[in-house]
């Protein structure tokens, strides 16, 4: 099954650019929010990484989630959208002052920290803000994820998070901190996962870690078990929308907390990842000495995700019903990694074809750059067609 792209209308718009599914988006914050509601302790917060775009924040901030930040950036986009600052939860292991002042400013929910150089930074700024920062320690619970060793996380040998030897230590300091308050805990061991074990894991080494400190007399309100959950990108179409289900209810069997403990989640890709494709045009089709070459309009510089991960998008020529034919599908920029796919069938290519690049609402117009002093790519959502 093809998805049902308005191609008369792309037919008019420059390439290339990102066209977002609304209403696909809508129903994937449907069920997150149906799903949660079944767990009075589940709070949301939305990943901008994945997919800053204004338009796309605007209708995820409208289902009253809260929001992840990495930057200061973010936070900023976040509030422009209208997620509320008593949602935002602000991650990243190099928060410079500015960024750290935005969010004490704005009263951010939570800090979450990586090393215990950058919680005393926050107490000494918020003294100077005569405020208290709300914080929650990143732990690195060494667990490795099943997914591409470039997007894990949550192992010894990564840059993120505290160790667990040293989280005592960590909660022993910031006693002495005036203008801190530890909140929680969070994690986050990766992405683009799709073995819910991965998740038990986790789950079962938070357990360990709150009987740990339980045992020094230590409970925090919160657990952010960050996100990860990945999406189908071999078949779009027949799993549009992850396993929401599925992924809550594991937390719920295996993650044991107190009554009035809270549960945060991340999610990012899994909610933007499938609503977005980047839509490219065809130039040229090059017959080379061994293989045919399918030249588009769009490079890495639009969707680096191939080219950095080796990653896999389906892609598809919806202009074409003929014959399929296998092609390399290339792009225009002066690099021998400017590929999109290597040996793949597609329907048969000419010049002017519109070829749709699926699953890349997630880290795809949000990486894009400007190298080979090319423009960045629009995006444009459902209703704007």
């Amino acid at each position: 099954m093809r998805t049902n792209f308005p191609i008369n209308k792309f037919h008019n718009i420059k390439t290339p650019f990102y066209y977002y599914d609304s209403g696909l988006l809508r129903d994937t914050l449907n069920i997150i929010y149906k799903e949660t509601t079944k767990y009075k302790n589940y709070c949301i917060h939305y990943a901008i990484k994945a997919n800053s775009n204004p338009k796309i924040l605007k209708i995820i901030s409208q289902y009253g989630f809260g929001a992840d930040c990495v930057s200061g950036g973010e936070i900023q986009a976040a509030i422009d959208a209208g997620f509320p600052p008593s949602k935002i939860v602000y991650a990243g292991v190099g928060k410079s002052d500015w960024e750290i002042n935005l969010g004490l400013d704005n009263n951010i929910f939570c800090f979450n920290v990586e090393s215990t150089a950058e919680l005393e930074v926050i107490n000494t700024l918020a003294s100077q803000r005569n405020k208290v920062a709300n914080v929650a320690f990143r732990i690195n619970p060494n667990i490795g994820a099943h997914t591409h060793a470039n997007i894990t996380t949550g192992l010894a040998e990564n840059k993120f998070g505290i160790a667990m030897d040293d989280l005592e230590k960590t909660i022993e300091i910031s006693t002495r901190l005036k203008n801190i308050s530890v909140i929680g805990l969070h994690f986050h061991i990766g992405s683009q996962i799709l073995d819910m074990d991965d998740f038990k894991a986790l789950s079962n080494r938070i357990n360990d870690l709150q009987c740990r400190l339980k045992q020094h007399g230590i409970v925090l309100p919160n657990i952010n078990v960050g996100g990860g959950l990945g999406i189908n990108y071999e078949h779009p179409d027949i799993e549009p929308i992850p396993d929401f289900a599925g992924y809550f209810s594991t937390y719920a069997k295996h993650l044991r907390i107190l009554p009035d403990q809270k549960v945060h989640f991340e999610l990012g890709r899994s909610v933007v990842g499938q609503c977005g494709t980047l839509i490219t045009r065809l130039l040229y089709v090059k017959n080379g000495s061994y293989k045919k070459f399918a030249i588009v309009d769009a490079g890495m510089t639009d969707l680096i995700r191939p080219a950095l991960y080796h990653a896999y998008h389906k892609i598809e020529n919806i202009s074409s019903n003929e014959e399929v034919e296998t092609y390399d599908i290339v792009g225009p920029i002066c690099e021998s990694s400017d590929v999109f796919a290597k040996s793949i069938e597609i329907n048969k290519c000419h010049r002017g074809d519109i070829i749709a690049i699926r699953s890349a609402g997630a880290y795809g117009e949000v990486m894009a750059s400007q190298y080979n002093c090319r423009e960045l790519p629009k995006g444009y959502i459902t209703e704007e067609l």
